[in-house]
């Protein structure tokens, strides 16, 4: 089966995408370029990533969230599982990093 997986950074957005029926909802780190206006993604911060994911999270009933690790936040795998769990502290179901095999571990 396919998935509508879409991106929100606000609560009004993650209501109504999950009203919409959304399967899952993600918060990237995009919204520096996306709602901050920032050049890239390399100056968003973990306590921005910390605010829009509790705020998307408060707008859905039912689809997971997904949201990522900045840049910078998993230089080793005790960092990343601490700011993990910040993350999924804010309400994400699952948190996502960028750097594929390369950070399997």
């Amino acid at each position: 089966p396919k998935l509508a997986v879409l991106t929100a950074y606000d609560y009004p957005t993650a209501r109504m995408l999950d009203d919409a029926g959304v399967d899952l909802l993600l918060v990237g780190d995009s919204l520096g370029m996306v709602v901050l206006g920032l050049p890239d993604t390399t100056g968003v911060t973990m306590e921005m990533m910390l605010h829009h994911t509790t705020a998307v999270c408060r707008g859905v009933k039912r689809a997971p969230v997904i949201s990522d690790l900045p840049f910078a936040s998993y230089l080793t795998p005790e960092m990343a599982v601490e700011n993990a769990r910040r993350l999924m502290d804010c309400g994400a179901a699952c948190v996502k990093l960028e750097g594929g095999v390369d950070m399997a571990e």
